[in-house]
């Protein structure tokens, strides 16, 4: 951008635009957006195609890497929970439950703590300016421009990873209630961060995986301490505490990463900061309904954390528990019930079926 309007600081000679707020974002987006679909008069399949044809970037070497290391996740997944995981629940002795549980907890704590540490490098320890000044995601963005050796390896595990978590979901995770919505979350943030390398548009991808991995840490660490609380048949209060510190800044974080700094800085730069660098910029429809998507997602789950406070501070929970797993446990122990009680419903029912028969017998035979 040439200019730009309000209070500015400059960064390397390069001016940087305040942070809008929440109603800057709406009235702006809608303005750019609007008139960028009214100006797009060629818009539809054969203009897609073109485009996808003349600014999608991606070759045979990194797809096969991708499927590569797609394969190398679920295999160190696998033997990571059969010769670390699982032994380490049964020497500590968890419930059988928790057991089954921790393997899952533990494999993502250690990827997303991975994941997020380089993200993190990347941003605050190299010379990208992406998280102080979002819009120049967009400088100088060039269609088939080299993507650097650091972001390609963060797209390249990303990337696989996400399609290793699709799998993982449907054969290797427990069911949960939202599970179909995980699904659709990794498929979304799968095309995201497959779309943007080939568009090379990694730049934003790099500061949206930042915003995104952090809670999951969070949130792995917190069940963590959940399943490892009870275990030997005692109580561990360290755990205890550690679980309700992690909730706590577990739904600060959500609220401050994904709803917060997410829609303000990569929203904003992809709905109106992108035009103003590239008037013509490829499939910027495409890609901002993707996010919007993405953001849609995180407050359908910010409404399970609420859920979750909810129930604490009504007193409907006497610990803090994953809300994911409460409500599965929740069904299941209500199913139980129900089955209980139809069963002695129906012994109820067989037992006045019987006095019945009896009592006619006997009249009969008076």
């Amino acid at each position: 951008m040439d200019t730009h309007n309000g209070d500015e600081s400059v960064d390397g000679g390069v001016a940087v635009e305040p942070m809008p707020g929440y109603v800057d974002l709406i009235t702006k987006a809608y303005t750019v957006m609007t008139s960028a679909l009214r100006n797009c008069r060629d818009c539809g399949l054969e203009l897609s195609t073109r485009t996808l044809l003349d600014n999608a970037y991606i070759t045979c070497t990194e797809m096969g890497l991708f499927f590569l290391c797609a394969f190398m996740w679920t295999q160190t997944r696998r033997g990571l929970t059969h010769c670390l995981f699982k032994p380490f629940a049964h020497w500590c002795c968890l419930q059988p439950k928790d057991t089954a549980k921790m393997p899952e907890s533990a494999w993502k704590l250690v990827f997303y703590t991975m994941s997020w540490s380089y993200s993190t490098y990347l941003l605050f320890f190299t010379h990208y300016t992406f998280f102080y000044n979002p819009p120049s995601v967009f400088y100088d963005w060039k269609s088939g421009m080299s993507v650097p050796t650091d972001i390609a390896i963060a797209y390249l595990i990303q990337g696989s990873f996400y399609g290793h978590s699709i799998y993982a979901t449907v054969y290797m995770d427990a069911w949960r209630k939202d599970s179909a919505v995980m699904v659709v979350h990794h498929v979304i943030t799968l095309a995201l961060i497959t779309f943007s390398y080939a568009f090379r548009y990694h730049n934003i991808g790099v500061l949206v995986l930042f915003l995104h991995d952090i809670n999951d840490i969070q949130l792995e660490f917190t069940k963590l301490n959940v399943y490892f609380k009870t275990r030997g048949g005692s109580h561990h209060l360290l755990n205890d505490i550690l679980s309700n510190m992690g909730s706590v800044s577990f739904s600060i974080t959500w609220f401050w990463f994904r709803l917060y700094w997410f829609p303000l800085k990569v929203l904003y730069a992809t709905c109106v900061s992108s035009l103003d660098s590239v008037p013509n910029i490829p499939f910027y429809f495409f890609f901002n309904t993707l996010l919007l998507a993405l953001l849609l997602m995180n407050i359908y789950w910010f409404l399970f954390i609420l859920l979750f406070v909810a129930k604490v501070l009504t007193g409907q929970m006497k610990e803090v528990n994953d809300v994911r797993e409460y409500e599965e446990e929740e069904a299941s122990l209500l199913a139980a019930k129900l089955a209980k009680h139809r069963s002695d419903a129906g012994h109820q029912d067989s037992e006045e079926g019987k006095h019945a028969q009896n009592g006619i017998t006997k009249e009969k035979h008076q």
